[in-house]
């Protein structure tokens, strides 16, 4: 068995006298990951050549911002203190013979090779001493919008940040940049205040942003570009927030003052409405956008069934808040909802399809398991908006106290409570793969922030 070794691959040469093991394990430490071979069925070799050669794509590991390859010095490096170590079960030429017979398979055949990745789930990081992130530095200003910001989000990659902002405008940011957080687009074309961003999922080669405004409209972006590829303009009022399901690229759900929510397709001009009695001032798209929640300013959560068309009235009723509902977010796990109001309350919600000792009807009040205090809407009374950590074992929600707030989910006590905005945080939002925090403000400032 011979092994090469360049910049771009490893070869590994199989002879042909291998044929009588039933498995070769091999463990490249050069590679994320294992090869098994097996005896089956023959593969081509090269002229004049018995046995097989197999090339191997050099390691690469994930990171938030893209893919990066091991150079071939460090490659090196590795391959020459790692030996490669190769387990050989040997088995006799009769047992052999008999595994392929019961398998239907002539005997001496070449080996087929099966890789399996071992590649961990998590982006390994280039974390400099003493640091949790790959920001720039532990804490980062942005500024560039002349007008209050409303909402802020970091698009399923972590790579990017939209912000929406009073001056009608929404803000592009790199957020890993050679130069730090830079904004490198404005998307213009909004007539009123950007009152809520949200990025489509499973978007990747083009990203692509669904943004509302106080002009009626929610319109569809596409951020590479910088042009809006649609405006759904059904709503008859300010169109007060919006929101997208992680497992569907497709549907944004959209809650108004004219007393509706309406969830949109992006690929038709189909809609669905739920008409309310009051206001809609938050709403959260769930399981393939197949059921959506609402609230308003008559403190009421409701659950929209959407599998038989078009409802007539909400599935479920939640209640417990006593004053308008401001923001509303859905767990990664689908879950749980968090709720964010007037009150002074943030409220953390069982929406599984069965809740233990709630009747189907009376449920609501039971299905609210945790409370966490602390939130001010004050004077402005903003649509302030909550979110959940990726390992939902933090909470945030915007404070017109000017504090970033951030919760303990088991404890349901101030996990962080972070200085540095002037004016009323309207959104604090976690980035999706590394402890990153965003914050906006009226104060016209976005601040990105590590977490310990």
């Amino acid at each position: 068995m011979v092994f090469t070794h360049n910049a771009m691959s490893t070869s590994l040469f199989i002879p042909p006298e291998f044929e009588l093991f039933e498995s070769i394990s091999i463990e490249l430490l050069l590679l994320d990951c294992t090869m098994t071979i097996y005896r089956g069925k023959s593969a081509s070799t090269s002229p004049g050549q018995s046995g097989r050669t197999l090339t191997m794509p050099r390691a690469t590991r994930a990171r938030s911002r893209g893919d990066s390859v091991v150079s071939e010095a460090e490659a090196t490096d590795v391959l020459k203190p790692a030996a490669k170590k190769v387990k050989v079960k040997k088995a006799s030429s009769k047992k052999a013979k008999e595994v392929d017979e019961e398998r239907g398979e002539p005997h001496g055949q070449a080996l087929v090779v099966h890789e399996e990745s071992t590649q961990p789930s998590t982006p390994v990081l280039n974390l400099a001493p003493g640091r949790t992130s790959e920001l720039t530095a532990p804490n980062v200003q942005l500024k560039g919008h002349s007008g209050a910001i409303y909402s802020c989000a970091f698009d399923p990659t972590g790579a990017l940040l939209a912000s929406g902002s009073l001056d009608k405008s929404i803000l592009l940011w790199d957020v890993f940049g050679e130069n730090g957080c830079t904004n490198y687009n404005v998307l213009t074309g909004h007539m009123g205040a950007i009152l809520e961003v949200k990025w489509l999922p499973g978007q990747a080669s083009s990203p692509m942003l669904v943004s509302c405004s106080s002009d009626k409209v929610v319109s569809l972006w596409d951020t590479d570009k910088g042009v809006r590829l649609r405006k759904m303009e059904e709503h008859g009022a300010i169109v007060n927030c919006c929101s997208v399901d992680a497992s569907n690229p497709h549907c944004v759900v959209s809650g108004s003052d004219d007393c509706t929510a309406i969830l949109w397709d992006t690929r038709s001009n189909e809609t669905m409405s739920m008409f309310h009695d009051y206001q809609v001032t938050s709403v959260a798209l769930a399981e393939d956008a197949k059921t959506v929640y609402t609230g308003g300013i008559d403190n009421i959560i409701r659950k929209w069934d959407l599998r038989k068309g078009e409802p007539e009235q909400a599935a479920l009723t939640m209640a417990g808040h006593t004053d308008t509902i401001t923001g509303l977010s859905v767990s990664p796990d689908g879950n749980y909802l968090l709720s964010n109001s007037m009150d002074f309350s943030l409220r953390s919600w069982n929406i599984r399809a069965f809740v233990t000792g709630a009747e189907a009807v009376e449920q609501g009040a039971a299905r609210c398991e945790k409370l966490m205090q602390g939130v001010h809407h004050g004077s402005e009374k903003n649509l302030l908006k909550c979110s959940w950590s990726p390992k939902m074992d933090l909470v945030s929600a915007g404070s017109a106290d000017r504090m970033v707030h951030i919760w303990d989910v088991d404890t349901c006590s101030p996990a962080y409570q972070l200085p540095g905005h002037t004016g009323s945080v309207n959104e604090v939002t976690f980035h999706p793969l590394q402890p990153i925090v965003a914050s906006c403000s009226s104060d016209r400032c976005l601040w990105l922030g590590e977490l310990a």
